[in-house]
């Protein structure tokens, strides 16, 4: 974890795109993100900073969505294209609800057509079946929600 980040994943993700772009059946299409943990911020920041490449991102469980660190999620709203998927644990030592609040209050501020909601009762993990925290109902009514997500803004026309 101390050798990546929200920039690098960024950086990783501009290969990626690279690489899809030499398929002809998804070059210079619109994807989707999804990340878990601090993936949750990496794959928001990612679609930032390619918003013509992303038409959706799901955050679970997502960790410092909002902080003061530069490359913090928070900051880099503006520029998403997305639309965005946030689902928040109640208890969650790493996305409490004031920062919550301030990523919500960024996404609102910059337009960003997004749904957040908190699972109730849910422990931060609970979409990973390999964690002790793991919630079978609430991953199920999460997945059904990210490809809700992705089947509304992926589909082609």
């Amino acid at each position: 974890m101390a050798t990546t980040g929200n920039d690098k994943a960024a950086e990783d993700t501009s290969t990626l795109l690279d690489y899809l772009d030499t398929h002809p059946q998804v070059a210079q299409r619109r994807h989707g993100a999804v990340g878990f943990c601090m993936g949750g911020g990496m794959a928001i920041v990612s679609a930032a900073s390619h918003p013509d490449r992303f038409a959706a991102v799901a955050s679970f469980h997502g960790g410092n969505l909002a902080s003061d660190a530069p490359t913090s999620p928070d900051r880099f709203v503006s520029a998403l294209q997305a639309e965005v998927y946030v689902a928040a644990a109640e208890d969650d030592p790493h996305y409490p609800a004031a920062m919550a609040r301030r990523f919500e209050a960024a996404l609102e501020n910059a337009g960003v057509h997004y749904h957040a909601e908190t699972y109730a009762g849910a422990a931060h993990g609970w979409m990973k079946p390999d964690f002790p925290v793991f919630d079978a109902q609430a991953a199920e009514r999460g997945w059904a929600a990210m490809l809700a997500l992705f089947d509304r803004t992926l589909r082609p026309a």
